[in-house]
C-alpha cells in the first residue's frame, strides 16, 4: 500500500518526467529528420507543443507540492509568532479558490463551449482531449495547497523551500565546494 501512495504523492514528478523526455525526444527526432533526412514530420511540433503545455501544468502543481511557488514574503516576517503561518494559509485559502473556480470554468469550457470540429490541425485530434490538463493541474494544485498547509499547521512538518539558501550550511562549507556548487 506505501508504494501505491508513494506513487500517488509523487504523480506530478512522475508526469513531469515522461512529459519531458518525451517532448524532448519528439523534437531531437525532428531535428534529426530535417537536418539528416530533409524531411519534416508534421505533428511532431504540435504534439511537443501540447506535452510542453502538459508539462508547465504539472510542473506548477509540483511545484505547490513543494511550497516553492514564487511569492512575496518579506512582509510576513515581520509578524509575531505564528501569524506568518496563518496569514499566508489565509491568503492560499483564496488561491485554493482560485483554482476551483477555474476547474469549473474549464470543465465548463471544455464540456459545453467546445465542438467536436475543434480540432488539432496536424494530428487531427479533439482539442477537448488537449484542454483537460487545465482541470486536472488545477485540481491537483488546489490539493497541493491544501495538503502543503495541513502539513505544516496540523502535523507540524516544516516544509523547506527548495530554493532557499541555509546560510548555517554555507558557514560550514569550503569556500572551494561553494564556488563549484554554484
Amino acid at each position: 500500500m506505501s508504494r501505491i501512495r508513494n506513487f500517488i504523492d509523487n504523480i506530478e514528478s512522475y508526469v513531469c518526467r515522461t512529459l519531458l523526455a518525451t517532448f524532448v525526444g519528439l523534437l531531437f527526432t525532428q531535428i534529426v529528420a530535417r537536418q539528416i533526412f530533409e524531411h519534416s514530420i508534421s505533428w511532431i511540433e504540435e504534439l511537443s507543443v501540447i506535452l510542453f503545455v502538459w508539462f508547465a501544468f504539472f510542473g506548477a502543481s509540483y511545484a505547490a507540492k513543494l511550497n516553492a511557488h514564487n511569492r512575496v514574503t518579506f512582509h510576513l516576517k515581520m509578524l509575531p509568532g505564528n501569524g506568518a503561518k496563518y496569514v499566508e494559509a489565509f491568503a492560499d485559502l483564496f488561491w485554493i479558490a482560485f483554482n476551483l473556480y477555474f476547474v469549473y470554468l474549464s470543465i465548463e469550457f471544455i464540456f459545453k463551449r467546445m465542438n467536436k470540429f475543434w480540432k488539432a490541425q496536424t494530428l487531427g485530434i479533439e482539442m477537448k482531449y488537449f484542454y483537460l490538463v487545465l482541470p486536472i493541474a488545477f485540481s491537483l494544485m488546489a490539493f497541493r495547497v491544501a495538503q502543503v498547509h495541513y502539513r505544516q499547521l496540523v502535523k507540524g512538518v516544516k516544509i523547506k523551500d527548495p530554493d532557499a539558501i541555509d546560510v548555517a550550511e554555507l558557514k560550514t562549507q569550503s569556500p572551494a565546494s561553494i564556488s563549484s556548487a554554484a
